[in-house]
């Protein structure tokens, strides 16, 4: 028998989290001012203005509180729901519902002395056309995008039924509005790529199976909505693409457009759920005009993307492959107040972030919120970024990587899947494929690994996971999945057999992750908790949705259902132990939820497998295959119900429920109590 020693110290570290690379920081608010942040943007003094859904706009000075708290001076108000905020040459531009308006204080007094209509944009009045922007391009110009809007019996079923509504419009420092492009359900997403190119992000909805962010250019049609099509037909129209070119089928997206000139893909997908569901502001990490590069880590080049549902950012490397955006995305940082809608440079280098949840719903528990993130000066252990290769990806890491774990290959896992495209609101993942990894050469300086990979299919979203690469620290990936839509595989030389490096030792995955062969057994898998009916012992199913015929009748019946802002409407229940329970979940929210009992202790453990589940987590309702997880509902969607029967723990105790669809889970808690 061996033994193995470790040091106390050794023993109690813990791994770093990313509130070790990147803290956040709240701005305070003054008492009575609903901060429901719609745009920001950051002045030459380094004052951060912001625009609130309320209608006002505020200066802030001193907003990275050094030396002393920020101040607040109201500039302007009675706007009507601004969602965008730029500057420029001195006055502030910002979209409100039914126009682009600029800001100009004459004075110097810090307060607005002009509200100049630079355009006006049609509106029916439908409580959804929400307008955002502008981004100002290089150029000059000025680029706002419109909201379709939503009517009854399908709330969710875009229309268009205002010019321009569904679109992306140029507009000039004079006002002349010229349309640039359409296809857009709900654009809230807006920004500027690497070159000063205009990108976009949308939300799954109706023909949009998940998030993703496009490159937009002049006439096209960007395959995310057909509602602004009514318009094109318009002569001052550059798109060319007619609806009836457009079939709803349970193929993907990229069939139709193969078939459609004019139809643009996505640069990149944002898997639902996993990498968010609300997409929002895009914001390249760029250094400021005289700024030292690398102020925020080591990603500069790269995009950030906000979530507003899951109150989180994600970070995208792009790379142009045969002249078209393809790239890579990755969870960055999770955890704020509130729905993250808008982002915008500091001066010092740090990221501000504004927040708003009202009438949409948030991860965040707070209904608005205004944040600062900063970079702590250590460089996290990354992927820092994913290339194509002729015959697999090549993997690029912020470290070092620990050679042994970096060239086994079952360190790795990689499969491509793709969604449906179709009027219905949003996809589920279809035509998901393993690709198996024949090998791995990791460079000499143990930056990069290049993995070979079979059945890599162009057009498909492809899950990299690299759960079992560490670094000389013996540390895993702080984010080790990455999703690469890979709309074209690259021309180039492929790895000849001799140069590869396969190991197949087996990686053993954390206790609380996903083993690699893992198999859901959603309905036999058996409870770890014993129950008994008289003299006989019995194993409950983790989930039985009809009552088991030897119970008679329930000892106790129990309704439990949801309440906007990721709660559920009862978050204490009791049960007598060893007790047969008839548990009805009904979910009258607006977004999917569960109900997942645990053992004493294990809600957020259990929340945090979820998420590894990656793009297994829908076929496995976002259930890990734990031993913590004791019973469990499927996901219900909006307005459905579900019931489960189950026999309580024998054992008295606090046993928490949570819902583990992604971002959830460290929120929306309860605790069912059992006793004696």
């Amino acid at each position: 028998m061996g033994f193995c020693l470790f040091s106390a110290t050794a023993f109690a570290q813990k791994p770093p989290t990313e509130d070790d690379f990147y803290q956040i920081r709240t701005l305070p608010i003054p008492e009575g001012v609903a901060m429901e942040v719609g745009g920001m943007a950051t002045l030459p003094d380094g004052r951060l203005a912001v625009c609130t859904r309320r209608g006002e706009v505020w200066l802030i000075s001193n907003p990275t509180m050094q030396g002393g708290q920020p101040y607040y001076q109201l500039f302007a108000q009675g706007l009507h729901e601004p969602l965008g905020l730029a500057y420029k040459d001195g006055a502030l531009y910002t979209a409100q519902r039914g126009e682009l308006t600029k800001l100009i204080d004459k004075n110097g007094d810090d307060v607005a002395d002009v509200y100049e209509s630079i355009y006006n944009f049609p509106l029916t009045g439908n409580y959804h056309e929400y307008t955002y922007g502008p981004v100002i391009a290089p150029d000059g110009t000025m680029y706002c995008t419109g909201n379709v809007g939503f009517w009854n019996p399908e709330w969710w079923l875009g229309r268009s039924r205002a010019p321009w509504r569904g679109w992306a419009v140029a507009i000039s420092p004079d006002g002349r509005m010229t349309p640039f492009a359409t296809g857009m359900r709900s654009p809230c997403g807006i920004g500027l790529g690497p070159e000063g190119e205009f990108f976009y992000g949308d939300n799954q909805g109706d023909w949009i199976g998940s998030g993703f962010v496009a490159h937009v250019e002049k006439g096209d049609f960007v395959g995310g909505n057909l509602a602004g099509l009514v318009w094109a037909t318009l002569p001052e129209s550059p798109v060319k693409v007619r609806a009836e070119q457009i079939v709803s089928s349970d193929n993907p997206q990229f069939e139709t457009a193969a078939k459609v000139q004019g139809f643009k893909l996505p640069a990149v997908w944002l898997p639902h759920s996993i990498l968010g569901i609300s997409t929002a502001e895009i914001l390249m990490i760029l250094p400021r005009e005289g700024a030292v590069p690398g102020k925020f880590g080591p990603f500069d080049g790269q995009m950030l993307v906000g979530d507003q549902g899951q109150s989180k950012i994600m970070r995208v490397a792009l790379e142009k492959v045969k002249g078209q955006y393809q790239g890579v995305a990755f969870n960055f940082r999770e955890g704020f107040m509130s729905g993250v809608l808008r982002l915008e440079w500091a001066k010092d280098g740090s990221l501000f972030v504004g927040q708003t949840n009202r009438g949409w719903g948030s991860t965040g528990k707070e209904p608005f919120g205004l944040q600062q993130l900063v970079w702590t000066g250590k460089i996290p252990f990354e992927i820092k970024t994913v290339k194509a290769m002729p015959d697999g990806f090549e993997l690029e890491f912020t470290q070092p990587v620990n050679k042994e774990t970096a060239q086994n290959a079952a360190s790795y896992k990689v499969s491509g899947f793709t969604y449906k495209y179709h009027w219905q609101y949003g996809s589920p993942i279809i035509n998901k494929q393993e690709c198996p990894i024949r090998g791995v050469i990791l460079s000499p300086d143990g930056m990069k690994a290049r993995l070979v990979v079979d059945g890599l299919r162009e057009k498909y979203i492809h899950e990299i996971q690299a759960t079992g690469v560490k670094n000389d620290k013996g540390h895993h990936l702080l984010h080790d999945t990455g999703y690469y839509t890979l709309n074209h595989i690259p021309d180039g030389e492929k790895v000849k057999p001799e140069q590869l490096t396969l190991i197949t030792a087996t990686i053993q995955a954390d206790p609380v992750g996903k083993a690699p062969e893992q198999i859901h057994t959603n309905h036999l898998m058996a409870a770890d908790v014993m129950a008994t009916d008289g003299n006989t012992a019995r194993v409950s199913a983790k989930r039985i949705t009809e009552m088991p015929a030897y119970w008679g009748a329930p000892d106790m019946s129990i309704s439990i259902g949801t309440k906007p802002g990721l709660k559920y409407d009862k978050d204490k229940l009791e049960v007598k132990a060893g007790a047969k329970i008839k548990l009805v979940f009904s979910n009258p929210d607006d977004m999917p939820h569960n109900f997942v009992l645990t053992m004493p202790g294990k809600a957020n453990e259990v929340g945090t497998a979820a998420l590894k589940l990656g793009v297994d987590g829908p076929e496995m309702q976002y259930v890990p295959n734990s031993d913590q997880v004791l019973y469990h509902t499927n996901m219900v969607n909006p307005g459905k119900s579900e019931t489960i029967y189950f026999i309580a723990p024998n054992k008295p105790g606090d046993y928490p429920f949570v819902c583990t669809y992604p971002g959830h889970a460290f929120v929306m808690q309860g605790v069912l109590k059992v006793v004696k």
